[in-house]
Parts: structure tokens; C-alpha cells; sequence
């Protein structure tokens, strides 16, 4: 079974890793893990060029990597196979994008544990992944 378990550094996305590793035994196969965080772009400001290619990947990169930390040496320690992305874009189209492109069986991910109602008028990534993915989601409270 191919997961991608997208992950923000959270609390919450923690709980989804913890949850994928002590249920891994529920799948035929060990399952294989994407570990995905996906870092909103940095917004452009007018008139300024704003900073370089290089340090904004740096930037990227840095600040995934403190999001994906914890989540990866929970993988490494259930000896969990697993890859990571590190993306930038929009988080719902991203994931959904990358679950795609990987072939994926299932997304797993955190959410908030915001109540039915207020998911609708605020809209959260999970809501927006659960509603557009064309995997399954298993979302982890």
C-alpha cells in the first residue's frame, strides 16, 4: 500500500503519523510513505524584487524540514520505508497533486478537530483535500 502522509509539523499531523504507525499492521503489505509538507509560496510584494531563488529555496527548505523532522524520525524508528517532499504551493491542490502523480492508495493527514459547521465557513486543507482527492483520505484527529 503506497500513503502519502502529508504533515505540517503540527500536533495534529504528529497524531497522524503515530496513527499510520501503530495501524500499519491493518494493511496486507507494509505500507510505503510519501512524507509530504507542502509550504504556502511566499507572497509577492509590488515593487519589490523580493529575495533571491536561492534563498527563497533555502528558506523552503529549512522550513520544511523543521515540520518534517519529528514525523520522519517516527517513520525511521518503526522502520517505516518512506520518502519525503518537500513542495511549495497551495496545500489542498498540492497534496492532491502529489498524491496523484505518486500513485497513492491513500492520503492521511491531521485536522483540526473543528466541528462539521465550522470546517464549512472557514474551510480547512483537510476539508479541501477530503472534498478533491481521488484517493481515499483517512484524516486523523
Amino acid at each position: 500500500m503506497k500513503i502519502l502522509l502529508a504533515v505540517d509539523g503540527s500536533k495534529n499531523s504528529i497524531d497522524a503519523v503515530e496513527s499510520l504507525i501503530e495501524h500499519a499492521d491493518w494493511y496486507r503489505d507494509p505500507p510505503t510513505v510519501t512524507l509530504v509538507h507542502v509550504h504556502r509560496p511566499v507572497p509577492k510584494i509590488g515593487g519589490f524584487g523580493g529575495p533571491s531563488k536561492a534563498a527563497l529555496a533555502k528558506y523552503y527548505e529549512e522550513e520544511s524540514a523543521k515540520c518534517l523532522g519529528k514525523a520522519n524520525k517516527l517513520l525511521d524508528k518503526a522502520k517505516i520505508p518512506h520518502d519525503i517532499q518537500m513542495l511549495v504551493g497551495d496545500p489542498a491542490e498540492t497534496i492532491c497533486k502529489a498524491a496523484s502523480d505518486a500513485k497513492v492508495d491513500l492520503i492521511c493527514m491531521g485536522t483540526r478537530g473543528l466541528g462539521g459547521a465550522a470546517n464549512l465557513v472557514l474551510g480547512s486543507v483537510a476539508n479541501r483535500v477530503l472534498h478533491s482527492a481521488k484517493v481515499p483520505v483517512l484524516l486523523v484527529k
